[in-house]
């Protein structure tokens, strides 16, 4: 494989939900009673060890043909704590990388976070919390969800704020639970706007001390042109850059033999910028290498998925990575 070289540098932030990366102990404050030895997906230390290695290597594979190094930020979703996260970063093929990972614990009854794994040398974090999502039903019962991760940080010498999104399943009908998923967007909007009272997110020629560049990525459970993203977030100073990546024939993940782009990333009107020395959206893409797939099979093409139902076909995750490259001049 040839590394490509250019006069600009060049970052690669990714996006990817991981499909249940539990470790195999029982948790008695979270529901992760499944994923132990004897839990109903005899989720086995060698099946763990399987997974990690997997992950890992697709990891280390996102956006390697376009800049010839690791992504400098990787968004993960469904993992479920910091051991998870600590054996992740010290596979072999990402232990000489100087990854570290910001996590917080959520609400969520099954114990999936999201988390945020970085490279050391090229992104320094400043801050972070967890965004609280507060949902309730008519009759005023709470329905736990996944916090929204938002950190600040400089990446190649630019200031940064992202957020790691996991919004609530379609499990229940895409239709009855649309409204979840359109009330995350408006408490996600509205921490972005306590953030940038000024809006600086809308103005692509500031200086870049002064800038606000945000980046949204995540699992939306939502396609670009649902509620959610097409009203909820994108007439608020953001372009969806992995909606044209949507089509008939490809997407992030699929059901029921039909494509879907629940994975994304949003980035600010800023990121479209000629400011010197400041960092500015290239590209963005899919990695749905053919490592990733289902190489036979009425399934074939899909991802290679660690479990369909019960039944452990041993893949990546039943999600393909998203990502977004970032140049600098």
């Amino acid at each position: 494989m040839s590394i490509p070289s250019q006069s600009f540098e060049q970052y690669t932030i990714a996006f990817y939900n991981v499909e249940n990366l539990f470790d195999v102990i029982n948790d008695p404050s979270i529901m992760d009673q499944e994923f132990t030895e004897f839990g109903r997906k005899q989720w086995t230390e060698s099946r763990y060890q399987k997974k990690l290695v997997r992950i890992s290597d697709a990891i280390s594979r996102i956006g390697y043909e376009q800049t010839g190094k690791l992504p400098a930020i990787v968004g993960l979703a469904e993992v479920e704590n910091k051991k998870v996260l600590n054996d992740l970063v010290s596979q072999p093929k990402l232990a000489n990388h100087n990854y570290d990972y910001i996590h917080y614990n959520s609400p969520d009854e099954r114990g999936i976070d999201v988390a945020l794994l970085y490279d050391t040398t090229v992104f320094k974090p400043t801050h972070s919390e967890p965004v609280n999502i507060h949902l309730e039903d008519e009759q005023g019962v709470i329905d736990t969800t996944r916090d929204i991760l938002y950190i600040e940080g400089v990446l190649a010498g630019t200031p940064v704020r992202i957020y790691v999104n996991h919004w609530p399943s379609r499990r229940d009908g895409a239709e009855t639970t649309d409204h979840k998923r359109v009330e995350v967007a408006k408490q996600l909007m509205h921490h972005i706007t306590t953030k940038d009272v000024e809006s600086k997110r809308l103005k692509s020629d500031l200086k870049i001390e002064a800038s606000h560049h945000v980046i949204i990525m995540g699992d939306f459970n939502d396609d670009p042109e649902n509620n959610s993203i097409r009203e909820g977030i994108l007439p608020n100073g953001f372009d969806n850059v992995t909606a044209p990546l949507k089509k008939f024939h490809r997407g992030s993940l699929n059901h029921q033999f039909k494509w879907n782009l629940f994975d994304q990333i949003m980035v600010s009107d800023s990121l479209h910028n000629d400011v010197p020395d400041s960092l500015y959206f290239y590209k963005a893409d899919i990695f749905d290498d053919i490592m990733l797939r289902q190489w036979k099979g009425k399934y074939r093409g899909q991802p290679a998925r660690t479990f369909v139902g019960r039944n452990y076909k041993g893949g990546y995750s039943d999600h393909f990575p998203v990502f977004a490259i970032f140049r600098r001049n």
